[in-house]
């Protein structure tokens, strides 16, 4: 098992694999701002300027997921061995510095990993209460997941601390606030329109285990890293 994951890791951690995934996160980024196109136009209508950062979910996600890989792919040009580095060691004061790299790989890892598996249980949830199902919903199920996915791979190569997780925190909670607040939620199925209370606390929850899954992987490094 150990040398199976060595393999996956030499992989996972490869310019070409990085690259990848690089491209991918993009186009999905990029994507997932459009499908919001109807809903950022509707909130910037009706709404305060400032909430529209907090509209779009997965994209922004798949975003910060994008600046976070063009650090490991800086890292592996400037290593010239291809390798990532480690990141994990403190400081001369034994402490681990707050960057801004460190913050956006906890908000990558955390709205990756939570707009990811939120988004394919409420169209699971949907699909079973009777919404009718179509190649869109496998396509988005498929997508989110592989998004929930690398959070979880990629966890291990970035630093992930108290503060970096608390800002990933911050951001989490302020979106599920304005969204049930102030009604900017992602567009619901008709079958769960009468369901927001209990998609509401679903979500919160789902932050909150989020965070509590990157702190556990934050705090248990193995000795992988290159």
């Amino acid at each position: 098992m150990r040398r199976l994951w060595s393999w996956v890791r030499i992989v996972l951690i490869s310019r070409t694999m990085l690259w990848t995934l690089f491209v991918i996160n993009l186009l999905g980024t990029i994507y997932g701002y459009y499908w919001y196109g109807a809903q950022l136009v509707d909130v910037s209508e009706t709404k305060p300027l400032w909430m529209l950062i907090l509209v779009p979910d997965s994209p922004t996600g798949s975003f910060f997921f994008t600046l976070a890989l063009i650090g490991l792919l800086i890292d592996s040009y400037r290593r010239g061995d291809g390798t990532v580095g480690n990141r994990l060691a403190p400081t001369s004061n034994g402490m681990k510095r707050l960057t801004v790299r460190s913050a956006i790989e906890a908000l990558a890892c955390a709205a990756s990993f939570k707009y990811g598996i939120w988004a394919v249980a409420i169209i699971v949830v949907s699909d079973l209460a009777g919404s009718p199902n179509s190649w869109v919903d496998v396509m988005l199920s498929v997508s989110h997941l592989g998004m929930a996915f690398e959070a979880v791979l990629f966890a291990r190569y970035f630093r992930l601390d108290e503060r970096s997780l608390a800002i990933g925190a911050i951001w989490l909670y302020a979106s599920d606030l304005v969204d049930y607040t102030f009604g900017v939620y992602p567009n619901l199925s008709d079958v769960l329109l009468d369901s927001v209370p209990a998609v509401a606390a679903w979500t919160t929850l789902l932050s909150s285990l989020t965070i509590y899954l990157f702190w556990r992987l934050g705090k248990k490094k193995p000795d992988l890293l290159s």
